[in-house]
């Protein structure tokens, strides 16, 4: 019984990390700030899209930034999830991309996507 008690603890607590649990907001803006602040502003569009309000939105609709086209016909919605799979291989979720940064580290991506979904417009 205490083995399968162990298991469904273990199961739910790698679920509740894919979801933000276990994440730190500090530790995020660090990697914001050393892997995505040179395209990505947050005081309006610079090579990339300003984040403000990434979670959550639709993929290639946030206002005065020319997106390419395939970002605008993705279908996508930046959900923390999605988000996880696209800064894990950005042209591998939406090929034709123009961002090439890759966040290898689930850990560091828990914390980035906390720290984006902290940021309101």
């Amino acid at each position: 019984m205490r083995r399968v008690l162990a298991i469904a603890t273990a199961a739910l607590g790698i679920a509740g990390a894919a979801h933000g649990q276990g994440a730190d907001i500090a530790k995020g803006e660090a990697a914001y700030q050393s892997r995505c602040v040179m395209c990505h502003s947050l005081d309006g569009p610079g090579q990339g899209p300003d984040l403000h309000g990434v979670v959550g939105r639709k993929a290639g609709t946030a206002a005065d930034f020319n997106y390419s086209d395939a970002m605008t016909a993705s279908g996508l919605t930046w959900t923390p999830d999605q988000l996880d799979k696209f800064l894990t291989d950005p042209t591998k979720i939406v090929s034709g991309s123009p961002m090439q940064a890759q966040v290898p580290d689930a850990q560091e991506r828990r914390d980035l996507i906390a720290y984006l979904a902290s940021l309101k417009k």
